[in-house]
Parts: C-alpha cells; sequence; structure tokens
C-alpha cells in the first residue's frame, strides 16, 4: 500500500495580532507588536508587566452563555480557532464520516484561570463555594473534547502536555495517525492562556520573563544581544489535516502539504535547552530524513526562537550543526517577536503561519532585530517581511523538560501566492 499523503485544508488562528487567521497573517507582514500592558489582571507589583494578550475577544462569538462556566479562556480560544478552521476547510455537518473525524489540540498549561479562580473561591468560603465545573473547565484535554463535540467528531480524540512543544506534538501526531489510516480528517493544534497572576508570577520567578516593562512593543527581540527573555502569549492555532484523496473527492481548497515530523529529548536539564542543540538538531534531522529532504532543500525556518538568551543561541548552533554551507542561506524568522510566546499553543499557531508563508510566498520577519549577536549569526529576516520562492518550510518547538518537535511542510503549487 501506497504512503497516505496528507494536506492542509484549513487553518484558524487567535492570536495577539488578530482575532483570525487573515488579521494575524496581516499584522505579521506589518511588523506590529501583540505586546501592551497586562490588563486582564493587576500586574502592578509584578517583576514582568508585559504581556501579549489576545484583545477584543468575544466568547459569546463562538459559546453560549449557560457554556462558559464549562469553559477555561484556552478551550474557549481553541473553538474560535476550531471554528475558523473548520469553515475554511469547507467542513460543514455531515461533509465527513464523524467516525473518520478526530481531534488532537495540546495545551501546556490548560485552564489556569479556571484554577486560581476556584481556589479562591475555596479559601473564601470552603469547599462547598468549589464550581461543579471547575475539573472539566481547566484540564487540558478538555479543548479537544469540547471541539469533538461541537463538530461531532468521533474519531480518535486525543490531546498533548508537552509544555512549550504540546501544539507541535498534537499537529504531528495528528498527521502520524492520518498516514497510518486511523481517520480521513484530523482537527489538530493548540491552545493557551496563562495570562495569570501566577503563570506570569512564576515564570517571573524562574526569571525566563522579559522586563523590559517600558517599552512592551520592543520587549520580544529574539536572536537580538539585548534579549532578556520572552513575553507570554495567548491564542490558539488549529489545522484541519486530510488526506489527500479524501480532501480531494470532497474538492477541498489545499493550502499546503504535510510531510515530515521529528521529535526527541534533550535529557539534560528541566527547564534549559542541551548546550550543544543536540535535541533540537536530532529533531530537525529526523523530519527531513522521514521527508526525503536535504537540508539544503529547506527555504524558510519558523524558529523556535523565543527571544531567551540560551534558547536562541543553541537553536541557532543547531542550524548550523544540521545544514552546514547551506544554513548561512536558509532564511528564518521568529514570529515570536509579534505575537509573544503562547507556551503550548505556540506550535499550532506557528505551523498556521508556515502554510500562509507558503501560499502567500512571503516571510515574516522577526522584529526588534537591533543588534547583531556574534553567537547569532544567520539570516533572521529582520524587520521587514521578504517576498521568496519557498517551496520547504520548518516549524521548530522546543519545551521544558528537554522536549523537542520540527515539522515540515511543503508548498502546493495550485495555492502559492493566491
Amino acid at each position: 500500500m501506497s504512503q497516505r499523503r496528507i494536506v492542509i485544508t484549513g487553518v484558524g488562528l487567535v492570536s495577539p495580532l488578530g482575532l483570525t487567521t487573515s488579521a494575524t497573517w496581516q499584522g505579521l507582514l506589518a511588523g506590529a507588536s501583540g505586546v501592551g500592558p497586562i490588563t486582564l489582571f493587576d500586574a502592578s507589583q509584578f517583576a514582568c508587566r508585559i504581556a501579549a494578550e489576545v484583545k477584543g475577544f468575544d466568547p459569546l462569538a463562538f459559546v453560549e452563555r449557560k457554556d462558559l462556566k464549562k469553559m477555561g479562556r484556552f478551550i474557549q480560544l481553541a473553538l474560535a480557532a476550531a471554528t475558523e478552521a473548520m469553515h475554511h476547510a469547507g467542513l460543514a455537518p455531515g461533509a465527513v464520516d464523524p467516525q473518520r473525524m478526530g481531534v488532537h489540540i495540546g495545551s501546556g498549561i490548560g485552564g489556569f484561570d479556571v484554577i486560581e479562580r476556584e481556589h479562591q473561591e475555596l479559601l473564601a468560603g470552603g469547599p462547598r463555594k468549589i464550581s461543579p465545573f471547575f475539573i472539566p473547565a481547566s484540564i487540558v484535554n478538555l479543548a479537544a473534547g469540547h471541539v469533538s463535540i461541537r463538530f461531532q467528531a468521533r474519531g480518535p480524540n486525543s490531546a498533548t502536555c508537552t509544555a512549550c512543544t504540546s501544539s507541535a506534538h498534537a499537529v504531528g501526531d495528528a498527521y502520524r495517525i492520518l498516514e497510518r489510516g486511523e481517520a480521513d480528517v484530523m482537527i489538530a493544534g493548540g491552545a493557551e492562556a496563562a495570562i495569570t497572576p501566577m503563570g506570569v508570577g512564576g515564570f517571573a520567578a524562574m526569571r525566563a520573563l522579559s522586563t523590559r516593562n517600558a517599552e512592551p512593543a520592543r520587549a520580544s527581540r529574539p536572536f537580538d544581544r539585548e534579549r532578556d527573555g520572552f513575553v507570554v502569549g495567548e491564542g490558539a492555532g488549529i489545522l484541519i489535516l486530510e488526506e489527500l484523496e479524501h480532501a480531494r473527492r470532497r474538492q477541498a481548497g489545499i493550502l499546503a502539504e504535510i510531510v515530515g515530523y521529528g521529535m526527541s529529548a534533550d535529557a539534560f536539564h528541566i527547564t534549559m535547552p542541551s548546550e550543544d542543540g543536540d535535541g533540537a538538531y536530532r529533531a530537525m534531522a529526523q523530519t527531513l530524513a522521514g521527508a526525503g529532504i536535504r537540508p539544503e532543500q529547506v527555504d524558510y525556518i519558523n524558529a523556535h526562537g523565543t527571544s531567551t538568551p540560551f534558547n536562541d543561541k543553541f537553536e541557532t548552533l543547531a542550524i548550523k550543526r544540521l545544514f552546514g554551507e547551506s544554513a548561512a542561506r536558509v532564511a528564518i524568522s521568529s514570529t515570536k517577536s509579534m505575537t509573544g510566546h503562547l507556551l503550548g499553543g505556540a506550535g499550532g499557531l506557528e505551523a498556521g503561519i508556515v502554510v500562509q508563508t507558503l501560499k502567500h510566498q512571503v516571510i515574516p520577519p522577526t522584529i526588534n532585530y537591533e543588534f547583531p549577536d556574534p553567537d547569532c549569526d544567520l539570516d533572521y529576516t529582520p524587520n521587514h517581511p521578504r517576498p521568496a520562492q519557498l517551496t520547504y518550510a520548518l516549524s521548530n518547538s522546543f519545551g521544558f523538560g528537554g522536549t523537542n518537535a520540527a515539522l515540515l511542510f511543503r508548498r502546493w503549487p495550485e495555492t502559492a501566492g493566491n
């Protein structure tokens, strides 16, 4: 039996740059920053007082008021992104055998907002004040659960919780499910909403966050010599992955093809990447080898690029090791410079951005790149988008605990530039 080919037929993005894929993409091309002062809670006493919030999001556009209490914010964002992705893919009710459609949505944190709120209820009024919806509103797999219920997807249903690699793993694992023939359509990606007192306070206590509070729009600066930490973001990125012949039979619009997925572990440290970038190198190498693609064939890398001193340096080392002489030629950018770091939602958002990059044949920039770092000396597409002829694009995601993932996408020739 020949290997099943898997394509992308829909994308839904909710990000600090906009509430839709189109708005997010236009923000990226404009080099806009989604970072600003925190408004979701009073951060005046915090070392870090900035974040990349999703602005103007109205969950009632996607969720009935009576159901809001059953969903943490990350679930609401996932439903919004999945709704757009399904519409984009033209998947109306009845268009797919429900038992052949599955869901795989990751989150690194889940319902921190719900956990913090219900803990306050416990302290104030005792255990009787805890909501009966506390657990289902906060646990990580309920984003996938609600999406499957909403769209009657009765096939494989799962969730990944692998820190900042969660939704890259979700997309990759959904790809494997489709390759094995266990489904024809997968709704896959991730969501995160960790801009809460404990979320921001915890990362700040680790000294992982930027404290450029007076200049929030300039705070996220991947690969720049003056980078001082990442900026917490929130949002969701959902892709519709579909077996090629299934998509052709229903005359779906095809946006790109996913052709590779690799994963690895650093086995080094709970928070810091391995100093030689070995785990990142092996995830990328495995991805390309599985797709039968040589490094010099890759035209663009959407880097993990968090704006932390160690991550950016070691990711650069990994790219150099894998790409050799072609490392200087490949275009790289970190869109986290504009969206902030969506943690477990980053891989889904950035996979969607890579699909848009291939479709429109334009590389989004790394903004705030002002001071070159001798340890980060590759082409990071500084400050301005760049038209380019792109066939293969890689998306990197790395997480605490040394977990790594890379996804490889190929341009679909009939949609490029449209």
